[in-house]
C-alpha cells in the first residue's frame, strides 16, 4: 500500500519586490486517523488500497453514474462544504427534488448505518439508495455496470482495483473505499484538546463549557469523537411531520420523526440544517434548541428550553464553528 503527503507552500506578496515563503500548510496523509479517533474497521473484501480509491474517486465525481449523465456523487456532497450541499433538497435527474437535506460525508467510516432512519447497514450498501431513487440518479447498478464495461479506462481500473471487470460488487465498494478516506479531525477545536496550540478564544472556551455542560445537555446527542451518538431521536421540530423519519424503515408508531443524529463537525459548513433543510443559520438551530421545541409524541425528554442570554447563544455559535476543519475541506486530494 503506498499513501500520499501532501504540503503546500503558501506565498505571501509583501511588496511588489519581495516575495518571502510562508510555513508549509501539512496536510494529513491519505487514511491517516486523526488524533482521538478509534482505527477503522474495514470490510474483509473491501480493504484499502490506492486502486480502489483511485476508482472510487473518479466514480463518486463522474455523472455516468444516473441515468442521463447529468448528476454525480460530487453534485449533492460538494468538497468545500464538507461534503454536503447549500441547499434544501439537492436535483437529480432532470431537476427532480429530493425529499431529504444531504448530509456530510466527512467521517462516515464510522457511522454504524446509513440513512437518516438507519435503514442501510454498510457504506458499501448505501450507493445503491441515490442510485436507484427516482428523484436522485434514477438507474439501474446493472445498467451502470453495463455502461462502464464499454469505457476501456474503467475496465482497466476496475481489473487493477478488485482483478474483475467493472460489476455492482466494484462500484459499491469502489465509492465506499473513497469515502472511508474522508476523515476529519484537525479543526480548531481538535488543535485545542490536543493541546497543540491555544487554538480557541475565551468566548468559544465558554461555549465549549455550555456545549458540554448539564445545562445544555447537547452533548448527550452530539457526543464522542464525531460529536454524534447514532441514536435516533425527535428534536420537536414540528408539531406534525411530512417525512414519517425512521418509522419509513422500521414500521413502528413510537418511530415516526425521529432521525439519526448528525455529525457536527464542520457544521459551520452544512447549511441549511435538520432534515429538511428548514434551519438557514446556527443561530436559527441554538435558539430552536433554547426555546425547547415544537410539542409532538416522540420528542426527546432531553429538548427543553434552556434559558440561554443572548451572550450565550452568540458564544455557543462560536464554538460550533471552531468545529470547522479548513485542512479536510480544502485538501486538493478531495477535489475532483
Amino acid at each position: 500500500m503506498r499513501w500520499i503527503s501532501l504540503i503546500i507552500g503558501i506565498s505571501l506578496f509583501v511588496s511588489c519586490e519581495k516575495v518571502e515563503q510562508a510555513d508549509p500548510v501539512l496536510m494529513p496523509d491519505l487514511m491517516e486517523i486523526p488524533l482521538g479517533f478509534p482505527e477503522i474497521d474495514f470490510p474483509e473484501d473491501n480493504a484499502f488500497s490506492m486502486e480502489r480509491w483511485e476508482l472510487g474517486k473518479r466514480l463518486f465525481f463522474d455523472p455516468v453514474m444516473s441515468l442521463d449523465s447529468s448528476v454525480s456523487c460530487a453534485s449533492c456532497h460538494l468538497p468545500e462544504l464538507a461534503f454536503s450541499d447549500k441547499v434544501d433538497f439537492s436535483p437529480g435527474v432532470d431537476g427532480r427534488q429530493g425529499v431529504r437535506n444531504a448530509p456530510t460525508l466527512a467521517n462516515v467510516a464510522y457511522h454504524p448505518y446509513f440513512t437518516r432512519e438507519g435503514g442501510v447497514p454498510t457504506l458499501e450498501m448505501q450507493v445503491l439508495v441515490p442510485i436507484q431513487e427516482h428523484v436522485e440518479f434514477d438507474f439501474n447498478i446493472v445498467l451502470l455496470a453495463e455502461r462502464l464495461q464499454e469505457d476501456p479506462s474503467y475496465v482497466e481500473m476496475s481489473y487493477l482495483a478488485y482483478e474483475q471487470q467493472p460489476n455492482p460488487f466494484v462500484i459499491t465498494r469502489a465509492i465506499a473505499n473513497f469515502e472511508r478516506s474522508l476523515l476529519s479531525g484537525a479543526s480548531r477545536y481538535d488543535q485545542f484538546i490536543n493541546l497543540e496550540k491555544p487554538a480557541l478564544s475565551e468566548a468559544e472556551i465558554r461555549g465549549m463549557d455550555l456545549f458540554f455542560s448539564n445545562r445544555t445537555n447537547c452533548s448527550s446527542c452530539h457526543s464522542g469523537f464525531n460529536f454524534s451518538s447514532y441514536a435516533f431521536e425527535n428534536n420537536g421540530m414540528y408539531e406534525k411531520y411530512l417525512d414519517p423519519g425512521r418509522l419509513r424503515f422500521t414500521g413502528e408508531e413510537n418511530d415516526r420523526a425521529l432521525f439519526k443524529i448528525p455529525t457536527l463537525r464542520n457544521v459551520e459548513l452544512t447549511a441549511p440544517y435538520m432534515h429538511d433543510g428548514s434551519m438557514k443559520t446556527l443561530e436559527q438551530v441554538v435558539d430552536h434548541y433554547n426555546a425547547g421545541g415544537e410539542i409532538h409524541p416522540n420528542k426527546s425528554p432531553k429538548i427543553r428550553p434552556l434559558g440561554l442570554t443572548q451572550t450565550e447563544k452568540s458564544e455557543l455559535v462560536q464554538f460550533l464553528k471552531s468545529l470547522t476543519d479548513e485542512t479536510f475541506v480544502n485538501n486538493p486530494l478531495f477535489k475532483k
